[in-house]
C-alpha cells in the first residue's frame, strides 16, 4: 500500500486533515477514526494516523473531494478550544505498526516530565567485565545502540570517519586520540593568517540564514499580539520535498535510559553546531564540501564521541574549527553557537528542518549515506517526540555556557600577542628607516645641481650612442659589413710591423703598407671626417728620423715610405744608436696609449 501526502491543521474546534490521492476512485474509499485513531482507506492508498488529541463523531463531521484529487476531512475535537502539537511532525503522526501478540511486550510510557534538566551529568567511573567492555562501551550511533556497523564496511570508513577500528576502540580512547590529532593538526600560520586578514569571514558574518529571519518574525509577533495558538502563523514550515521525505521515515519508538538521553541531546548539539558553521562557510549555498564540513566539525559523526557536557562539545566544536576548515577564526566558533541557541529556541520543527537538510546533503554524498544510517534518520525521527521544554532548556544552557580561546588548549592568546608585537616592531622599524632615508637625503638645491648634472651627461652619453649608431648605420648597407670596418678589425687584431717588415714593440704603433689589397682598401675607402677628427685627437705622434751613413738618403727613403701611407712629415737627424749598426733606416711612431690608429688618405696625384 502506498502512503498519500497529508497535511494536520486545526482550528480551536476542528481538527482538518487534507489528504492527496490523485488516482484513486471517490465511490472507493473509507474513513474510520475514533478517539486519537484515525484510518484512511482509498485503493491503492493507506493512511493510519495517532493523532496528538482526541477527536469525536457527533455529526459535525464533513469530507469532500475536488478534480485534483484531494480529500479534505474536518473532524470536531472531543474537547473543544484543545490545541493539538506536533502537527508538522508527520513521521511521529504515523502510527508505528502494531504487535501481532495479544499483549505487547514492551509498553511506551513517554518520556517523564522533570522539573529541573541538568545538563551535567554524574560521571562515576566504575569497573566493568570484558563483555560490558566490547558490548557497550565500544557502541556508537544514536544512543551508542549500535556496533560492528564498519567491520562490514571498511572500504568506506577512511572516507567517513578519520577513527581507526571503533567497533574495538573504547570510548576513553577515541577521545584521546581526537585531542592528540587535532594538536597535531592545529597550524599556527594558517590561524595568524585568519586572524589578521579577516576580510572574507567578516564578509561571511553578514549573511543571515533563515533561522534568524524566522526569529525575528517570532519576536515581533510576540510583541505585538497576545500569544494566540491557533491564529498564530507557523514560524518555520516545510516544503513539499521535506513533507515528502517525513512521511517516508519508519515510525519507531526509542527506549533511551537517562544518561542515554543526556547523551543524544549532546550530539545533537554537536552536530548543530557543524551545520551552522558550513551555512555561514557556504553562504547557505551548498557545495561538494559541504558533507566534509559538517562530519569533519563534528567530532559524533567523525569521531563517534559521547559527550557528557555542554562544555565539552563547545570545547571539542571549537578546537575542529581552528583545526580543519578554510576559514579558522574564533569569531565563527561564536556565531555558530548563537545560531544553535536561536535553532533550539525555534522549537523543534527548526531543529528538525535543520536536521532534514543534514540527510539530504548526506544522501546525495557517497559515502556519507552511511551517517543518515547511523545517526541522522534516527535524529529525524526521535526529535519529533521530543519535548520542547528539554530543547528549551538546553538553548538556555549553551546561552550560559561561556567559551573562552584559553579553554581550547592551543594558546591563541599568547600567539595573538606575540604576532601584535612583531607588527608593531615592524611598524616601528619601517618608519625609523623612513626617517633615515629623509636624512640621508641632499638639499633640494645640490639635488637640482646633481639633477642637471646627470641630466647633462644623460644627454651627452645619449649623443655618443646616437653617434654610434649613425656611424653603424653608414658603415653597413643593405646587410652588409663595410669593408673599412672589417680592415680596421683585422688592423687592431693583428700583430704591430713596421714599413720594413719587422714586429714592433706594444708601445710603437706602425702600419706594414707594402701590401697592395691594403692600399687599395685604405685608398678606395673614404673615412668619415668627424671620425678622423676624433682619432687625430687621441693620437698625436713625433716623427724623428735618424741619419744614416754615408750613401743613404733617408731623408728620401722615410719620406716615399710616408707618401706610401699617404701622410706628410718632417724628419730630423738622429745620432745613430751605440748598439744599432747604422745599416737601416727607421721612421718611429710614438702614439699615446691608445688602441686606435690615425688613417691618412692623399690624393691620386700624389699617391702616384
Amino acid at each position: 500500500m502506498i502512503t498519500p501526502a497529508f497535511e494536520l491543521s486545526q482550528d480551536p474546534d476542528f481538527l482538518t486533515i487534507t489528504i492527496k490521492v490523485p488516482y484513486a476512485r471517490v465511490s472507493e474509499f473509507e474513513v474510520y477514526f475514533e478517539g486519537k485513531e484515525f484510518k484512511f482507506y482509498a485503493k491503492p492508498y493507506f493512511l493510519r494516523l495517532a493523532l496528538p488529541g482526541g477527536i469525536v463523531e457527533d455529526g459535525r463531521e464533513k469530507a469532500s473531494y475536488d478534480d485534483k484529487g484531494i480529500f479534505t476531512i474536518r473532524l470536531p475535537k472531543e474537547t473543544p478550544g484543545a490545541y493539538f502539537e506536533g502537527l508538522d511532525m508527520l513521521t511521529a503522526l504515523l502510527a508505528p505498526k502494531k504487535s501481532r501478540s495479544a499483549k505487547p511486550l514492551i509498553q511506551e510510557i513517554g518520556e517523564q516530565e522533570e522539573e529541573e534538566f541538568d545538563w551535567e551529568i554524574e560521571q562515576t567511573p566504575y569497573e566493568e567485565s570484558r563483555e560490558d567492555h566490547l558490548s557497550s562501551s565500544c557502541g556508537y550511533g544514536f544512543g551508542n545502540q549500535k556496533s560492528e556497523v564498519f567491520r562490514r564496511l571498511q572500504e568506506e570508513l577512511s572516507e567517513v570517519i578519520d577513527i581507526k577500528n571503533p567497533d574495538i576502540t573504547p570510548t576513553d580512547e577515541r577521545r584521546k586520540k581526537r585531542l592528540a590529532a587535532e594538536a597535531a593538526k592545529f597550524d599556527p600560520d594558517h590561524y595568524l593568517a585568519d586572524f589578521f586578514e579577516d576580510e572574507a569571514v567578516r564578509h561571511l558574518l553578514k549573511y543571515k540564514p533563515w533561522w534568524v529571519k524566522a526569529y525575528a518574525k517570532k519576536m515581533d509577533s510576540q510583541k505585538h499580539s497576545p500569544p494566540d495558538e491557533f491564529n498564530q502563523t507557523a514560524v518555520v514550515s516545510f516544503t513539499e520535498e521535506e513533507r515528502e521525505q517525513l512521511r517516508k521515515f519508519t515510525n519507531r519508538t526509542y527506549l533511551l535510559d537517562k544518561r542515554t538521553s543526556h547523551q543524544v541531546y549532546l550530539s545533537l548539539l554537536d552536530i548543530l553546531l557543524a551545520y551552522c558553521y558550513e551555512i555561514y562557510a557556504t553562504e547557505g549555498e551548498k557545495n561538494v564540501e559541504s558533507p566534509w564540513n559538517i562530519r569533519k566539525l563534528s567530532a559524533t559523526l567523525c569521531w563517534l564521541e559521547s559527550f557528557t557536557g555542554v562544555t565539552e562539545v563547545l570545547e571539542s566544536f571549537g578546537r575542529r574549527v581552528l583545526c580543519y576548515p578554510l576559514y579558522r577564526h574564533f569569531s565563527l566558533v561564536t556565531r555558530a553557537l548563537n545560531d544553535v541557541v536561536i535553532i533550539l529556541q525555534l522549537g523543534k520543527s527548526a531543529v528538525l528542518k535543520c536536521l532534514l537538510d543534514i540527510h539530504k546533503i548526506f544522501r546525495e554524498n557517497d559515502p556519507s549515506y552511511i551517517l543518515n544510517d547511523l545517526y541522522i534518520t534516527d535524529y529525524c525521527i526521535w526529535i519529533q517526540k521530543a519535548k520542547s521544554k528539554k530543547l528549551a532548556a538546553l538553548a538556555e544552557r549553551v546561552q550560559k555556557a561561556e567559551l573562552s580561546k584559553a579553554k581550547l588548549g592551543f594558546e591563541l592568546d599568547e600567539l595573538e600577542t606575540a604576532a601584535l608585537l612583531v607588527e608593531e616592531e615592524e611598524k616601528e622599524l619601517k618608519a625609523a628607516g623612513a626617517d633615515i632615508s629623509k636624512q640621508q637625503l641632499p638639499p633640494p638645491s645640490k639635488r637640482e645641481a646633481s639633477g642637471s648634472e646627470d641630466s647633462s651627461s644623460t644627454s651627452s652619453y645619449e649623443t655618443e650612442d646616437s653617434d654610434s649608431d649613425e656611424q653603424e648605420s653608414s658603415a653597413s648597407e643593405d646587410g652588409k659589413i663595410n669593408p673599412l670596418q672589417s680592415t680596421l678589425g683585422e688592423e687592431r687584431t693583428a700583430p704591430l710591423i713596421g714599413c720594413n717588415g719587422l714586429r714592433q714593440d706594444t708601445g710603437t704603433l706602425t702600419l706594414d703598407v707594402s701590401n697592395e689589397k691594403s692600399k687599395a682598401a685604405l685608398q678606395s675607402t673614404s673615412v668619415p671626417g668627424k671620425l678622423i677628427e676624433e682619432l687625430g685627437e687621441q693620437m698625436q705622434a713625433a716623427i724623428r728620423l735618424t741619419e744614416q751613413p754615408e750613401g743613404s738618403s733617408p731623408a728620401s727613403d722615410s719620406h716615399d715610405c710616408l707618401q706610401e701611407m699617404g701622410t706628410s712629415c718632417t724628419a730630423e737627424p738622429r745620432e745613430p744608436s751605440p748598439d744599432g749598426d747604422g745599416d737601416g733606416h727607421f721612421l718611429e711612431v710614438t702614439p699615446k696609449p691608445s688602441p686606435l690608429l690615425i688613417l691618412g688618405t692623399a690624393d691620386e696625384d700624389e699617391a702616384s
